[in-house]
């Protein structure tokens, strides 16, 4: 599957122009994901040196995407005259997704069990459905 994943509030808190703190279990779901022989984009808004700071701290912590802002690493997006950043990709995990950010765990349950939003949730509320209600023998 090809995922194209965003840096800012996805994998690192927002505070651009800097780099914030990881988000929990962010980087390690990443590269289970790149184990499982997952392409994995890092589709930001960063741009030159910004996003070169972006890529090498996703790289000193074991996290080597397939492409960055591109389709694939090949793509020349300067002598390409019909360049679109809108990537061709599966799935997208973005903070601005309707609904925002589920954590790690759900985002990497989603993946491997290719499950949906609806689905987990569904799973993980079951016990909290609600019950019929019973007919009153009295009548107050």
């Amino acid at each position: 599957m090809i995922i194209a994943v965003d840096f800012d509030g996805t994998i690192v808190k927002h505070r651009y122009p800097e780099i914030g703190e990881e988000i929990p279990f962010a980087t390690q779901t990443l590269k289970m994901l790149i184990a499982e022989r997952h392409q994995l984009i890092l589709w930001t808004v960063r741009e030159d040196r910004l996003l070169d700071e972006a890529v090498e701290w996703c790289r000193q912590r074991g996290v080597e995407f397939y492409a960055i802002n591109k389709d694939f690493p090949e793509e020349d997006v300067n002598k390409n005259q019909h360049y679109s950043r809108k990537l061709k990709a599966d799935l997208f995990i973005d903070d601005r997704n309707l609904g925002g950010l589920p954590d790690w765990g759900t985002i990497y349950k989603m993946v491997h069990e290719r499950k949906t939003w609806e689905q987990i949730w569904a799973e993980d509320n079951a016990e909290f459905e609600p019950q019929p209600k019973k007919k009153k023998w009295w009548p107050f």
